[in-house]
Formats: C-alpha cells, structure tokens, sequence
C-alpha cells in the first residue's frame, strides 16, 4: 500500500476514459436518455429568464392585460417542463450509478480472488474491504454530478450566457471580469483537495483494517485486557481521518466560494453599468431584469461546476486506487497451452524446491514423494517449511526454483482450475460461510442426490449432531462458522472433502484444536476420507501420524529424513527428539515399551505413571 504522497495523480483524462470504457459505456442508452432530459431541465433555467423581458416592460410597466395570461402561461409551462425533465433524468441517472457500482464491485470482487497468496500477505481484509465498499462509494456519488454538469449544468450556463450576450454582450463581459483571477488558486486547490482526499481513502482502509482485526480477534482482545488499547489506537487514527476529511472539504467549499467572490465583483460592475444607461433611457427596466436574472441563475450551475471539480478531485483519489488494484495482475497464472490434469490417483513429487519470500528462503531444496493412494506426513518445527509445501501443490505461490509434480506432470503446466479440483483440503481452522449448514457443505453444487447427501453426513460424522440443531441442514452456522463448536466445523470440512471426492487430499493440523473425543471422531472420518486417495497431513502432534506410510521430517526448509515412525526412532534425530519431547512420562516411553515387548495392561491399582504434558497429549 502506498501512501498518498508516494504514488503519482493519474491524469484525469485517463480516468475518465477508463471510467467510461469500462462501465459508463455499457449504459449508454440511458446516459443519452439522461442528457437529453438534463438539457432540457437546463435550457428552462434560460426561457425563465428571457421571460424576464416581457414580463416586466409588457406587464408591469405597459400594463397590458393580454400580456398577462401568455407570460403567466408560459411560465407555468416552464416549471412544468422543468419538473417532469428533473424527475425522469434523476431517474435515469439513479438506475445508471447503481448498475455501474455493482458492476464494479463485481469485477474487483472476481479480480481479487484471482490474486496469489503474496498479495494478501500485503492487502489485509480491511484494506480491500474500504476499496470494494467505500471507494466503490465515492466514485457512485460522482456518476450523478459529471452527467449533471455535462448535460444540465453546462446546457444552462450557455443557453444563460445566450440570453445574457442577447441583451448586452458588453454587461456580460463586465460580469465576468474575475474569470481569470481563479485560474491559478483553482489549479492549487485541485491539487490540495486530490491529495488529501488520498490521505482520508489509505486512513479509511487502516480503520477498516482495525475494525477487521479487533472484530476476528474479539476474543483475545476480551481475555487479554485490550479493550482500552485498541478503543485508544482505533480514536487515534479516526482523528488522523477527521483531519483529512475536514481539510479536503474545505478545500472542496473555497471553489464555490470563490465563484461567489466572483460573482459579487461582476454584479456590482454590471450594477453600475446598468443602472447608468438605464437613468438615461438607453436601455429598459425588462432588459436590465432579463440580464440580471441570466446572470443570476448562471452563478448557480456555475458554482456546481465548481463544486464537481472539488468532488471530482476526492472521487479521482478512490478511482486511482481502484484502478491500481484492478491492473494488479497476479504472478499465478494458468499456462498458455496447458497439459491434461494427471488422472486416476497420482503420487506427488517435490524436486530440489526453493522458496524465496525476499530476501527470506523458506524452501532450501526441498526433494520428497508422496507415493500415490499412500498417507505421507509432514512432522517438523514450526517455520520448517510444512505449510508452505501445500501452498505450492495448489500452486497459491509458485517455486522460485525446482518442480513440483503431480502424476510426472509440473504443476505450473496444469490450467489452475483443473489443478485445484484435485485437491481436497482440511484445515485447522476450517472456513465456514455466515450461511445454512446445506449451503456450507454444498457450496453451490446443485449435481447432488439427497443420497449422496446422505452418506456424506454419514461418513464425516455430521449426521451425529444434525438432530441437536434447531433447523437441522438448514440451520445458519453463524459468521466464521460461530453456532458450531470446533469438532462440528471439522466433520462438515470434512464432509465438503468428501463430497468433492478428489484423488488427493491435504490435511493441515485438521485435529490439533479439538478435545479427545471431538479428535477421535474427526480421526474416524480422515481415516474413511483418507481411503483410495493419496494424502498428505501436516501434523505437530506425532500421535495423529504414527501410522503414515512414510513420515517425512522437515527442519528449516529442508528434507532431513524420512521413513516409517519405528524406523526414524529407530535412527534418532530430530524425529526421536520431537517424539520425546511430545511422549516423555516418567517411565519409559509407550514406543520404548513397545519395542522392549513390556506393554502391559495396567490394572486399576497400578495406573502407569505419567506425566501432565504426556497424559494431555495422550502419548
């Protein structure tokens, strides 16, 4: 994210141009529909004027009583017209600003889920949330106010302008004498309003971004006292944008104001003029009050203008990170002519992988294979390198050098889609959707018979709590998954997993959150979803994985060993040590007995003797 002073005003004609080839252009028919009535709603601001004329020299100072009804008519015809143009432009205008923001916020929605891991890890939720929301916002409001000044605001200033010239070309100019004193404070206070107007949209996303974090994380925000503190981080930064906005707004109200300046110097010349010739006979009180009230009613579009450059400046400000965001291209790509996605169960092979975050390795030749329709566990210590071995098999970051195989085939000449429909993955935390339970297990697939259905519940263990929900299937889970305890939110991941029914599936700490016997009937169900495919489990828990195929030991992004858990205990190393560490009790080991033949069912009066981390890990 770059601040408002770092990145460079994109000119308005480029945003104009993009704002127009992208969506307003797709609503053409209604914004020449919209014109048309706002030209008409401006041109009566000139036939009001020009009715000045008749109806004071006619009327009021001739005294002619046929005069009376047609200017009275005219005029009501006038206002009438006015009306009928106003409401159907505003209408029109209406129906096309709402139609372009959905527009927009659909194509940066569906452009953002494109982007790769690495641009996430830089654009948290907050920052993006302010960009498809309240950016999207900003340049709605301006829709209205530049078809407004295109069409009704300019259309009356010159038909105003027409009327006035047509009385005294010479008045006209006297009243528009302070036109060039604006010229130079009107550029710099573009530019004022355009930089702050950045400032306030990056302070929204910050504030949206703590908004973000203190709501996912209310829980540790409660229990560690920090309400307070981020209560005091969140006023601080609404000040920051209280400054801003005030100071763009201010900036927005001087152009006006200046018009009005202008407007008052101009008035009071014409004033003089005026006055002058008509004391002397050379011109009527009708033409003076035509003119005036040209004049008068031309300062009012003028000032609104004015006000839609201020507007349009804070609206450019949003557009220009919009923009920025929507020519991000993602550095995932599918390949140009991709190969078949493996079919049948494929094994996966890893080859001399490197990572680099940076300056930052993460993978330092990583070389392993998961053998196909085998379970191959990933052990290590956090940072190992573990997670982000998924991250690569689903291509949500790519290899900085080495290969990754799925079936002999690199995974970056597979199309994406068909990459990813290979994998089934179950989490640790488990996302669920603010949405049915149905829908959450579902997720849009309308290919599924209430029997398949059916033995999804059953086989993931969902069908064992169904009956304690108020609405069964149809029951809303809450945000994030919130009405559910944590061994819920696994059984219907888990479930998803199976209904996808994928010939691989990554399994990432999906049990180390749960109680025993949320963790034993989880366990159940990976080991049914876990059949006839080939698997790969994250796990710091060595119990979940002593029955893997192969266990592979990772330390500091590299492969240090591998084999079966009796043969890496056997060999010592980090293995072992990891595995004593979890498993110490104050006898021997359950693997030590184990391979020692001194296992033994201990009776009631003779409990073995074990430690409090040992009896909480279950070793």
């Amino acid at each position: 994210m770059s601040s408002s002073e770092q990145i460079k005003h994109t000119p308005s004609s480029v945003l104009l141009k993009w704002l127009w080839r992208g969506y307003l252009r797709h609503q053409w028919p209604l914004v020449i529909a919209a014109l048309l009535f706002m030209s008409l709603e401006g041109s009566m601001l000139g036939a009001l004027s020009y009715m000045m004329k008749p109806m004071f020299d006619e009327v009021f100072v001739a005294g002619q009583y046929d005069a009376l009804w047609w200017v009275g008519i005219a005029i009501f015809g006038i206002f009438t017209l006015r009306a009928v143009a106003s409401i159907l432009q505003k209408a029109f205008l209406s129906v096309i600003s709402q139609k372009t923001a959905a527009q927009l916020r659909g194509d940066l929605l569906a452009h953002l889920m494109t982007m790769d891991g690495a641009f996430y890890q830089t654009h948290p939720p907050g920052y993006l949330l302010q960009r498809v929301q309240g950016d999207v916002g900003s340049i709605n409001a301006i829709w209205s106010m530049i078809i407004s000044g295109a069409g009704r605001d300019l259309v009356s200033l010159v038909i105003l302008f027409g009327v006035a010239i047509s009385v005294d070309w010479y008045w006209t100019l006297i009243s528009c004498v302070g036109i060039p004193l604006l010229v130079a404070p009107s550029a710099l206070l573009q530019k004022f309003v355009r930089a702050r107007a950045l400032e306030a949209r990056d302070l929204a996303a910050r504030l949206a971004t703590r908004l973000d974090e203190v709501f996912h994380g209310i829980i540790q925000v409660k229990l560690n006292g920090l309400e307070s503190y981020q209560s005091k981080r969140y006023r601080m930064q609404t000040k920051d944008l209280v400054r801003a906005e005030v100071r763009a707004s201010v900036g927005a109200a001087a152009m006006p104001g200046m018009i009005d300046v202008m407007a008052g110097l101009g008035f009071m010349g014409v004033l003089y003029m005026g006055g002058t010739e008509i004391i002397a006979g050379e011109k009527t009180v009708g033409e003076f009050m035509a003119f005036f009230t040209a004049i008068g009613l031309a300062f009012d579009p003028l000032r609104r203008l004015s006000s839609i450059s201020a507007t349009w400046q804070a609206a450019a400000a949003a557009m220009e990170r919009l923009k920025e965001l929507l020519d991000t291209k993602p550095s995932v790509l599918s390949p140009a002519h991709p190969k078949t996605a493996p079919q049948g169960c494929p094994d996966v092979r890893l080859e001399n992988v490197r990572l680099d975050y940076g300056e930052t390795p993460v993978l330092r030749g990583t070389s392993f294979v998961a053998e196909a329709g085998k379970t191959t566990a990933l052990v290590g210590a956090s940072g190992a390198g573990k997670s982000t071995v998924f991250n690569l098999l689903t291509r949500l970051i790519d290899t900085t050098d080495g290969r990754v195989l799925i079936g002999g085939t690199d995974v970056r000449q597979i199309d994406l889609p068909d990459l990813r429909a290979l994998f089934s993955v179950v989490t640790q935390d488990s996302t669920l959707f603010d949405e049915t339970l149905r829908e959450n297990i579902l997720l849009g697939r309308g290919d599924v018979s209430a029997e398949q259905l059916d033995d999804v519940l059953q086989a993931a263990h969902v069908a064992d709590f169904l009956p304690n929900l108020p609405n069964g299937l149809d029951t809303h889970v809450g945000p994030r998954g919130s009405a559910l305890s944590g061994g819920q939110r696994q059984r219907v991941a888990i479930a998803r997993a199976l209904l996808r029914d994928t010939p691989l599936l990554l399994l990432d700490e999906a049990t180390s959150a749960l109680d025993a016997q949320s963790e034993k009937t989880v366990q159940a169900a990976l080991e049914k979803l876990s059949k006839g495919r080939t698997t790969l489990v994250i796990a710091h828990r060595l119990s979940t994985v002593r029955e893997a195929d192969k266990i592979v030991v990772m330390d500091q992004g590299r492969v240090v060993d591998e084999g079966t858990h009796e043969e890496l205990l056997a060999r010592g190393g980090i293995y072992a040590n990891l595995h004593a560490l979890q498993f110490r009790t104050d006898g021997p080991t359950a693997d030590q007995a184990a391979s020692a033949h001194m296992i033994r069912t201990p009776l009631p009066e003779d409990p073995p003797k074990r430690g409090f981390w040992a009896r909480l890990f279950g070793g």
